[in-house]
């Protein structure tokens, strides 16, 4: 199953006051949408399919080509205390202290779910395999199953980077697996969009 994340873009309420045959409205609508299409093209450019497994599991698979080499991708993953500066759906992510030398990160995304705002929190055990494999497993937490990968392909040139995520995932039993599958599918657009971007930014 492949998912196209809806945009949408209204226009605020100082230009809507304004009257229908006005010049400020027409420059206004026309900008819109040209912004639109560059909201669409680059969401197109995430490539997101799911596959319902036993026991309402889903693994999603989504990828994304981003214009830099894998070694500058890798910075930004790996930037695991900086993560929720730039990860729309993330309102934390902190290292923990262990006492097995792992690399222990604590998350915390926030989501609305049927109008409820639902806080999710994961204790990940990240596994690097510098530069092109970044393993995580959860080790506590709300999901019942939260595991998967980073995989970064680079490009024939070197130049570009092919990141590609892998995540298997049950939900809790008190929400439905279908909703926390097309949540899930949405952040991904947008989180690998951020991650994008903030490569990009890293290379000025």
């Amino acid at each position: 199953m492949t998912h196209n994340t809806p945009f949408s873009y209204e226009a605020p309420d100082r230009l809507k006051d304004q009257p229908e045959d006005s010049v400020v409205v027409q420059q206004a609508a026309e900008l819109i949408a040209a912004a639109q299409m560059d909201i669409e093209a680059e969401a197109d450019s995430v490539q997101i399919t799911t596959e319902k497994r036993p026991e309402r599991q889903r693994r999603i698979f989504a990828s994304v080509t981003i214009p830099q080499p894998v070694e500058r991708v890798w910075q930004v993953i790996t930037d695991y205390e900086h993560l929720a500066d730039f990860i729309p759906s993330m309102t934390s992510s902190k290292l923990l202290p262990n006492s097995e030398g792992r690399i222990r990160l604590e998350q915390v995304g926030t989501q609305c779910f049927l109008k409820v705002r639902f806080c999710a929190r994961v204790v990940l055990d990240m596994t690097e395999k510098f530069p092109h494999e970044l393993g995580f497993a959860m080790q506590d937490g709300d999901f019942k199953i939260f595991e998967g990968c980073w995989k970064l392909q680079p490009s024939d040139d070197a130049q570009s980077t092919h990141l590609f995520y892998d995540l298997s995932v049950k939900a809790p039993r008190a929400i439905p697996a279908s909703l926390i599958e097309r949540h899930l599918c949405r952040n991904l657009t947008l989180n690998l969009l951020a991650i994008r971007h903030r490569a990009l930014e890293l290379a000025t």
